[in-house]
């Protein structure tokens, strides 16, 4: 007798429990999914297949239409820039020129080591705070390169202290 179970499954059985098994479920499903493993791997949208039973075509179909879903491992912690009018005038280029230069990443990229994603999006709606930069939902208004590389060193040095190598 062939077994459906694997550890994908085993670690979804709670997100499974919450839910139906209706296609309805799906995103749900993938946001708890993803919220809980960090990313959505092909096993997990696999488990997500057999236990809504449709294709898993159906799940990457969805996982990869909308941008909030990520199918690679993330950092840590998530940098954003925002490029929205305001922050462009405000200079948010020289922002994502300086996040891109500390952390070594470009737009879409996570660090080797797993500490930092980084992103843009099209306007986080906080103009009044333009140029914005958001570190694990945390906002810094009124950014600058210099700013954002001292936010960037304290996030590093927290890290350090954390595994014990500063």
């Amino acid at each position: 007798m062939r077994t459906t179970q694997t550890p994908a499954t085993d670690q979804l059985a709670d997100v499974f429990a919450r839910h139906g098994r209706e296609r309805s479920d799906l995103i749900p499903i993938l946001q708890e999914a993803q919220d809980k493993l960090g990313y959505l791997s092909k096993e997990t949208m696999r488990a997500i297949a057999r236990q809504l039973r449709v294709p898993a075509s159906s799940v990457l179909g969805v996982a990869t239409f909308y941008a909030q879903f990520y199918l690679q491992p993330r950092g840590r912690h998530r940098v954003v820039v925002c490029r929205g009018t305001a922050c462009h005038v405000r200079g948010s280029r020289e922002i994502r020129e300086g996040v891109e230069q500390k952390l070594g990443i470009r737009e879409g990229e996570t660090t080797e080591d797993l500490l930092f994603s980084y992103e843009t999006v099209a306007c986080l709606g906080n103009c009044a705070l333009a140029p914005l930069l958001v570190i694990d939902d945390r906002y810094h208004g009124r950014m600058t390169r210099e700013r954002a590389a001292t936010i960037l060193d304290e996030y590093l040095q927290g890290e350090a202290q954390a595994r014990g190598t500063d």
